[in-house]
């Protein structure tokens, strides 16, 4: 069974009763990772993102670095929204979890459940998506473009820089080798990770990439049982691949 951890943001949803919230979005990105996950790419986790749309938590994952065309979802993965969801942060009591999981057959047909609570099967690929009985879950699932802007040639020049002030010992560390950057070495790498290698403007390294995308818009009572503030993270499991620990 292989775990592939994404994601760990909090979200703040509006409470009943007319009270006043505010909603956060969030995302987080996770291209090309280590042999025995990049082996396995229909498992392989791009970027998980959470937003609110009304009443509604959206939870997007994107998977597949690079897709082809002919990409397809595994019949031997689970893709996994892991949420809890707390009345206070810190969390004064354990977390109430709620996954929300989807697994698809050798025909792409999805099953999705909501915990308990929701259910809904069949054809999730058109572009108006999947919407279950009770109308509080509805879901996309499919080939779509890479939403994630990544400057690989920025990023390329950023390790370079570190890489080399490290050898030649300008950029001191701490004991367990970790650069420490003082203010003005901290901004120009953060200027060179938005520009590209010689300054100029960026290049989108993901523009021409495609993912599978799992798109699931859910009625916020089914995830906020425990409190108005929930915590969303992605995981995929594969009984196809060994053990892996991944980034959070």
């Amino acid at each position: 069974m292989r775990l592939r951890p994404a994601l760990i943001t909090l979200a703040l949803l509006a409470g009943v009763g007319g009270a006043v919230g505010y909603s956060m979005s969030a995302f987080s990105a996770d291209h090309a990772d280590s042999p025995a996950t990049t082996n396995d790419p229909v498992a392989d986790i791009n970027d998980v993102f959470t937003w609110m749309d009304g009443n509604n938590v959206v939870l997007a994952m994107t998977v597949y670095p690079n897709a082809p065309s002919t990409a397809t979802f595994s019949n031997a993965v689970q893709y996994v929204f892991h949420t809890a969801s707390t009345s206070t942060f810190p969390p004064a009591t354990a977390p109430t979890p709620v996954d929300v999981i989807a697994t698809f057959d050798t025909n792409q047909k999805i099953s999705l459940w909501v915990g308990g609570a929701d259910y809904v099967t069949g054809d999730a690929s058109p572009t108006s998506g999947l919407t279950s009985a009770d109308g509080k879950v509805k879901v996309f699932a499919g080939l779509r473009a890479d939403p994630f802007f990544f400057n690989l040639d920025g990023f390329k020049a950023v390790v370079g820089a570190v890489d080399t002030a490290l050898a030649s010992g300008t950029i001191p560390t701490t004991d367990a080798g970790c650069p420490l950057l003082e203010a003005g070495t901290s901004a120009a790498l953060v200027n060179q990770l938005k520009t590209a290698a010689d300054g100029g403007t960026p290049v989108n390294h993901f523009a021409a990439f495609n993912g599978l995308a799992i798109v699931v818009s859910i009625d916020k009572t089914l995830l906020t049982k425990g409190g108005p503030i929930v915590s969303v993270w992605g995981g995929t499991y594969s009984t196809a691949t060994a053990a892996d620990a991944g980034g959070q």
